[in-house]
């Protein structure tokens, strides 16, 4: 029997990849800025497995929440109260109740309707091939655009969502780009970060434009941006909203400056929630978040409700004003806690990170395909707790490092 070969490679090509990226990572385990085992000797401060000891300054726990006293306890004591870890089912079919609380206290903070799922990544594998369906806008399946920088936890599913409808790729914060796919589709969703994870934030403006023009629905990761900024934590993207829609729904990560564990979704409707939950594939598969996980994010819904969070907040704007105040990089200004200092080569970058390693700090050094090829650069993450003479003898490192290379990163 005759059958048509089908076309490979139109939107992931692992080989191809691996191929242009392993030697970088081989470089970076050799150097020890891969693959290290720590410990976490105090907040913010780490040791890992060849004695070194190093200040931490490629986290995502922005808020520093991660070590924080309330958490912990309320970790704890879920797990006592509760008697178990978790209960082991599917849990559109059966949950612990304190989830189902959990879950209700979450919509009560972002004022959506809220679901968990172990991870945003399994949040959006579960969501995104439904709405290329079509069952969450009308079973009108939309033309999906993804943005170029999109986070991986969505790219990845491209090859689902095609086989439900047409995908494309679009340039980067492109709105013009945008604008002209609503204009010639009638049904357009829009697949990106509120908040990019190599800096940079998405064009809210005039995404929201675009909604109330065309009827764009807005599908936004707002993972890096969620607690780090907004009133009670709400984000970039759900600041700018009076409400969720239908036509919006945000992911994002309970993980990072949230300070507990596992992903979130904001819906606009319940239909759309009771659709996902039974739906969801990899979004409800077998296992919900465990009763530490639930513990210590109760824990954090009341901190995100306290003065406390306000001052943290603050001073994790004041540490990013304070950076950028001594190291000039793209991001300058930018409310978003990520910082860029560019390298171009994977080489580079990979012994810059090397150097501050051994000088006591630990950093990111990304190459492709985390960014395009020649595009590498040192990643560099701020939080609320750092002391301010750390930030400043880091910022002299790093710039004496690559002084000595030749390049000037100082304001």
């Amino acid at each position: 029997m005759n059958q048509t070969a089908q076309p490979t490679h139109r939107y992931t090509n692992y080989r191809k990849v691996i191929s242009l990226a392993d030697q970088d990572w081989q470089s970076a385990e050799v150097g020890k800025i891969s693959g290290l085992n720590v410990e976490v000797k105090t907040p913010n401060v780490l040791v890992d497995q060849y004695g070194r000891t190093f200040h931490h300054f490629c986290t995502t726990s922005y808020l520093g929440l991660d070590h924080h006293p309330a958490l912990l306890d309320g970790a704890m004591t879920a797990l006592w109260e509760t008697g178990t870890l978790r209960v082991a089912n599917s849990k559109n079919r059966c949950k612990l109740a304190i989830l189902d609380r959990y879950e209700t206290q979450l919509s009560e903070l972002f004022g959506a309707s809220c679901l968990s799922a172990l991870s945003c990544s399994a949040a959006s594998a579960g969501i995104l091939p439904l709405l290329a369906s079509g069952v969450l806008t009308d079973n009108r399946p939309p033309v999906m655009v993804f943005d170029k920088h999109a986070h991986y936890s969505m790219n990845h599913v491209k090859a689902a969502c095609a086989d439900e409808t047409q995908v494309i790729t679009g340039p980067h914060n492109d709105m013009d780009f945008l604008e002209d796919v609503c204009k010639r589709q009638r049904n357009v969703a829009y697949v990106a970060d509120g908040a990019y994870s190599m800096g940079g934030v998405t064009d809210m403006d005039s995404l929201l434009y675009l909604k109330q023009r065309y009827g764009l629905f807005l599908y936004l990761d707002d993972s890096h941006a969620l607690s780090a900024v907004g009133q009670c934590g709400a984000g970039l993207v759900r600041s700018r909203l009076h409400a969720v829609d239908e036509r919006t729904l945000i992911v994002a990560s309970l993980a990072k400056s949230f300070g507990a564990s596992g992903g979130l979704a904001m819906f606009g409707s319940e239909r759309q929630k009771t659709l996902v939950q039974r739906y969801g594939g990899p979004s409800n598969w077998s296992q919900s978040l465990n009763a530490a996980a639930i513990g210590a994010g109760i824990a954090s819904i009341r901190l995100h409700r306290s003065r406390e969070f306000s001052a943290l907040q603050e001073r994790l704007q004041a540490n990013i004003r304070l950076f950028d105040s001594l190291i000039r990089t793209e991001q300058l200004g930018n409310a978003m806690a990520i910082r860029l200092v560019t390298c171009g080569e994977a080489a580079l970058a990979n012994s810059l990170a090397v150097e501050l390693a051994d000088l006591g700090y630990f950093t990111s050094a990304v190459f492709f395909p985390v960014v395009p090829q020649n595009k590498a650069a040192i990643r560099i993450t701020l939080r609320a707790d750092m002391e301010t003479n750390v930030i400043r003898s880091f910022c002299e490192r790093i710039t004496n490092l690559l002084l000595a290379h030749g390049r000037d990163i100082r304001p």
